[in-house]
């Protein structure tokens, strides 16, 4: 069986304890390490190199969003799942700007983290509902941005954090077909990856 290595950055301590056991404690998941802060994350995730780091925001001394940065300069391929209270727009543009895989707000149910940590590790981008509506919401392209009618059916796909394969099967279109899109829509945003491209909707306000 597939194992997950995971490690959190957490100030609470009921919440980082209690996310720890869930993730030990079900099997193909393992918690390597948790930690209180950014500063003293840093050293052990680069060591350790988990699959995915679930990140708060709202932490003592350097910012979650600031931390986010670091860990992708350091490791670019290291997934990042944001669990935070926070969900306004600056916080979440902010997060997958730097390089956030997923955002979960914290009321999130036990089973639904671990399902968006499995979605990380294998290529999505997990939201809560409340996010997920708010990116959506954030923007809408109009026909300036020269997007046609089925790259913005793709681009809202994918900013509800749903995968090639889903958008393929939402869509009935082929998975082939939907790198297509994506690939031209990366082209019309000037982005390069599905992260850049959910921010930069939001950044712009594209309504």
């Amino acid at each position: 069986m597939e194992k997950i290595t995971v490690s959190i950055v957490e100030d609470d301590d009921e919440i980082r304890e209690s996310l720890a056991l869930l993730i030990s404690g079900t099997p193909g998941f393992e918690c390597l390490t948790t930690y209180e802060d950014c500063e003293s994350s840093f050293e052990g995730i680069e060591e350790e190199r988990p699959d995915v780091v679930l990140m708060d925001i709202g932490l003592p001394g350097m910012s979650g969003i600031d931390g986010i940065k670091i860990l992708k300069q350091k490791l670019p391929d290291l997934d990042i799942l944001v669990i935070s209270i926070r969900e306004n727009d600056k916080t979440v543009f902010d997060a997958l700007c730097n390089g956030a895989s997923g955002y979960l707000i914290k009321e999130t149910p036990p089973a639904r983290i671990l399902e968006a940590i499995r979605e990380v590790k294998h290529g999505g981008a997990p939201m809560s509902t409340q996010i997920a509506r708010m990116v959506v919401n954030s923007f809408k392209i109009t026909p300036s941005d020269s997007l046609t009618q089925r790259e913005t059916e793709v681009l809202t796909q994918l900013c509800k954090g749903m995968s090639y394969k889903m958008i393929a099967d939402s869509l009935f279109i082929s998975e082939e077909t939907v790198r297509r899109h994506i690939k031209s829509i990366y082209r019309k945003l000037e982005v390069h990856s599905k992260s850049e491209a959910v921010a930069k909707a939001i950044k712009e306000k594209l309504v």
